[in-house]
């Protein structure tokens, strides 16, 4: 799988975020020297906000959209519910929705599809405790592609909004 970045930029909606650190669980219990019943339910390692699950939920940081539409799919209500709450339960912690599109359609269409996308991620993540404040979209249409090629594969891996972290 190729990744092909556009040296064009997106158009911003809010004021975006600088860096892109990402999200980790802290490393692995066998990594912390635990073995065995020493573990206990996992829940005492969890950062405030998360609950049990959340770790992996979180690791999953692209949500995918159908062609032309900017509808959450089903399967995404999970992570975006873990992304919520993590971020609601963390002040301090940024985000940056960044939307895209595939190929098709003009260059401005695009722009306007992925900036829906980007918002349509926004407002779950803040029904459901993200803070305003915490949360900004950009939208990068057709232009930063995540893979090369002009099929349905290719195109249905480029149709999404990236989840970004920043302090």
């Amino acid at each position: 799988m190729a990744v092909v970045a556009c040296s064009s930029g997106g158009t911003k909606t809010d004021d975006a975020a600088s860096g892109t650190d990402g999200v980790s669980d802290g490393g692995s219990a066998s990594q912390a020297g635990y073995q065995g019943d020493d573990l206990g339910t996992g829940s005492e390692y969890l950062e405030p906000g998360m609950q049990p699950g959340d770790p992996e939920l979180l690791d999953r940081t692209v949500i995918y959209f159908d062609f032309d539409t900017s509808k959450i799919r089903p399967e995404f209500s999970e992570v975006l519910a873990a992304h919520a709450r993590y971020v609601g339960a963390n002040p301090d912690r940024k985000v940056r929705l960044e939307g895209h599109a595939d190929e098709r359609g003009s260059r401005e269409y695009n722009i306007g599809l992925g900036e829906r996308r980007s918002q349509a991620v926004r407002q779950v993540l803040m029904l459901q405790g993200a803070g305003a404040v915490q949360i900004t979209t950009v939208s990068y249409g057709e232009e930063r592609p995540a893979v090369s090629g002009s099929d349905e594969e290719s195109w249905s891996l480029n149709r999404r909004v990236e989840i970004v972290y920043s302090e």
